[in-house]
């Protein structure tokens, strides 16, 4: 069942979708909600947010979806996914988001660059900067993030699939930061995360040459966790990255958001400071109930059941 939110948005972000409840009118099993916060209702939702159920419970699924357009970051496209990240920030019922396409062969082209080219040099800072907060806004969520890359991911598209914590590509993926091709630079965090992720050397020959990998490639330098062969559906990342998902959700999510938290901020830093970051986060998970859950599930040799307290 679609459904969709101009006008229930507001009113469903009060709520901050937990006063509503998962399994009652809005996220019941099988339901997808279609963000769109432009004033004018369109055919077409750029974002679909869909709330797994049964055994998928706790996994969120961002879809993309501007195929004619190959999913670039436009202008609603960028308020609709602020909009769908406030509202699971807080949500403690996801454990763990997974960002794909819903357009055969694209997941994301980097900045819609025909809008752009309509848009004042007033306009362009501001909308820069807000896409640049949305690129970046992936690492700051509590739970894990999966990028799912089924397609091309160019310019902003990659910088945000680095911004999650895992990715996954399909075999016929091609990624690459090519803004030198533009006379610009990745302004979306890829000169601080690409070597993060690859090393600096690396990093600086793929933004220097502009290159761009497919996904094999980019499996055998680290870019991405896993490549996989495409299949038929086209979405052969998705699934991969849904089996990675359900790999993460029966552990603690308050766990799992610590050491996200220990990694994220002690790979910034030398070690020792880094070694105080996860002290800091271990002392956070000390006195939660799922601590003590795991410790009586061990003891009574049975599979604990955390519940994120």
């Amino acid at each position: 069942k679609l459904i969709l939110l101009d006008s229930l948005l507001q009113e469903m972000l009060a709520r901050s979708l937990l006063a509503v409840g998962r399994r009652g009118m809005v996220c019941t099993r099988g339901m997808v909600s279609n963000l769109n916060t432009t004033a004018a209702t369109t055919t077409e939702q750029d974002l679909i947010v869909e709330y797994l159920e049964e055994e998928n419970h706790g996994i969120v699924v961002f879809g993309i979806n501007r195929p004619k357009a190959m999913n670039a970051l436009s202008k609603a496209l960028v308020i609709n996914l602020t909009s769908a990240i406030d509202a699971v920030k807080f949500d403690k019922s996801v454990r763990v988001l997974i960002l794909r396409s819903h357009a055969k062969g694209a997941f994301c082209a980097g900045a819609d660059l025909k809008e752009r080219a309509k848009m004042t040099p007033a306009e362009v800072g501001p909308f820069v900067a807000k896409g640049r907060d949305v690129i970046g806004a992936w690492d700051k969520l509590p739970m894990p993030v999966i990028a799912a890359i089924d397609g091309v991911a160019m310019g902003g598209g990659l910088e945000m699939a680095l911004a999650c914590d895992l990715r996954v590509a399909s075999s016929d993926s091609r990624l690459g930061l090519t803004e030198t091709r533009l006379g610009i630079i990745p302004g979306g965090g890829g000169t601080q995360r690409l070597p993060r992720v690859v090393g600096v050397a690396k990093a600086r020959e793929l933004i220097y040459t502009a290159r761009v990998l497919n996904g094999k490639q980019a499996e055998d330098i680290g870019l991405v966790n896993h490549c996989v062969d495409q299949n038929d559906a086209g979405d052969a990342a998705y699934q991969r990255s849904l089996e990675l998902a359900k790999e993460i959700l029966p552990n603690g999510p308050i766990g799992v958001a610590m050491a996200k938290v220990a990694i994220n901020r002690g790979s910034e830093v030398d070690l020792a400071s880094g070694l105080g970051f996860e002290e800091a986060a271990y002392a956070q998970v000390i006195p939660t109930k799922d601590r003590i859950e795991a410790l009586m599930a061990f003891k009574e040799k049975r599979k604990p059941v955390f519940r994120g307290e």
